[in-house]
């Protein structure tokens, strides 16, 4: 072999290196790709549209070769649910919405999720549909407002489904006008999803060489054999989430007046008003978040007020019991949304519960309003008390399991010292501190 035939060769063996190189490649990359999760449970609220459109960012950084959102919804704003649209279809990232676990639904909002993404699946035993807009306060719409609303949502949702093909646009209409609303099989044959999955692991094998278009341009997907990478919401959007559940709503809203005003009644104490007022922040911002109809919010309160008015002027009774009333029919309409309904079980149980409550402080704090000592007031000269708040000089003092007003003659007495009933003036205990003696009764 002469010295041309040898380097021939080896330039031959170098492009057979550089071929198998190049083969090589493409599976290299298909064990090194990686597909991002998110989990979506739950009404789309504003803290669900952050997390998603926060994935979205993750996995364009990351690199991921696609992201697939696992979705089971009852619906939520169509102001929220736009912006999570945008966000998917501004994504350079292939999206799939992956209606799951089984039983699950991808219901009014959840339905235009699916046909927004670049690629949709369903679990077996899930539904999509059901789209007719609703007013997120409970009340009906006018019948102009309705059909307005209709045929705007309408339009929306056939402009997501018409890369789908003409069935999927037919069906959209029939989803918002008639709340149309299909199982996976039926999604499937209308081209509403592209595929039926039992797990992640049959969705990333049915993906792999599926083509979608991300910004009117072709992209084969290649999920064979790809890693899997979860995004859960972090601390501060789950917490913010879960209080966002109308019922959590409801029981921090209860929770916190309900200690404000223990926190009246009994002053001194200072635990009863802060676990209040935080519990109060809360409900309140989960009130912002949520659709409140503001006719129940306003029974609610007033039941409060009525229930507060019967502690500090008791009426045996009559108000406390109008109260109840008036907070349980208030909270029967509070979230009216069917996004986001409450309890009618736990509305119920608080309500009773509530009213027992103010039963308790009623008897409880002003039961010397009900009953007089058989000494008269005047046997109480001489008894020994407990400040319960601070007397500057006025304030209250704790006496034989009774609240009193009471004003100290000798100055300032501390909250937990002990006084010495000197003399009765009018309702009004005159007292002098006992000197050297404290107590936290």
């Amino acid at each position: 072999m002469g010295y041309r035939d040898r380097r021939l060769l080896l330039w031959r063996l170098v492009l057979l290196l550089v071929a198998s190189l190049s083969f090589m490649t493409p599976v290299q990359a298909l064990s090194d790709s990686c597909v991002d999760v998110l989990t979506v449970e739950g009404a789309i609220t504003p803290i669900v549209a952050s997390y998603v459109e926060r994935g979205i960012e993750t996995a364009q950084r990351d690199g991921a070769s696609v992201l697939i959102i696992e979705l089971d919804t009852p619906g939520g704003s169509v102001q929220v649910t736009e912006e999570v649209i945008q966000a998917m279809q501004a994504a350079s990232v292939p999206i799939v919405v992956y209606v799951h676990p089984r039983g699950g639904k991808a219901a009014s909002a959840g339905t235009f999720l699916t046909l927004a993404a670049h690629a949709a699946a369903m679990a077996p035993n899930t539904r999509v549909g059901a789209a007719h807009p609703v007013d997120m306060s409970g009340e009906e719409m006018s019948e102009a407002m309705e059909e307005k609303a209709v045929n705007d949502v309408v339009a929306l949702l056939k402009g997501l489904a018409e890369p789908r093909g003409s069935d999927a646009v037919e069906w959209a209409e029939k989803a918002v006008r008639e709340s149309s609303s299909i199982t996976q099989d039926e999604a499937l044959e209308l081209g509403v999803v592209d595929f039926v999955a039992g797990d992640l692991i049959e969705l990333l094998a049915a993906l792999d060489g599926h083509e979608v278009l991300i910004r009117e341009e072709a992209v084969t997907l290649q999920t064979q054999g790809a890693s899997i990478k979860r995004l859960p919401m972090n601390t501060i959007e789950g917490f913010l989430h879960t209080i966002t559940d109308p019922n959590i709503a409801f029981l921090l809203l209860t929770l916190g007046l309900n200690a404000i005003i223990f926190e009246l009644s009994q002053p001194g104490g200072y635990l009863a008003g802060i676990l209040g007022a935080i519990c109060l922040v809360l409900a309140l911002f989960s009130l912002g978040v949520l659709s409140v109809n503001w006719t129940g919010l306003i029974f609610v309160v007033l039941g409060f007020v009525l229930m507060l008015a019967d502690v500090k002027a008791p009426t045996h009774g009559i108000l406390a019991t109008l109260g109840v009333v008036s907070f349980i029919l208030g909270s029967m309409i509070l979230f009216s949304s069917p996004y986001a309904p409450v309890s009618r079980n736990l509305v119920v149980g608080v309500g009773l519960s509530t009213g027992g409550f103010f039963a308790f402080v009623v008897a409880k704090v002003f039961g010397a309003h009900h009953r007089r000592p058989a000494t008269g007031l005047e046997g109480l000269v001489g008894q020994l008390a407990v400040a319960r708040s601070d007397l500057d000089p006025t304030g209250t003092i704790f006496l034989k399991g009774e609240l009193w007003q009471a004003v100290a003659r000798d100055g300032t007495v501390k909250r937990g010292e002990e006084v010495e009933i000197s003399e009765i003036d009018g309702f009004k205990l005159l007292v002098e501190r006992v000197v050297g003696r404290s107590s936290h009764e």
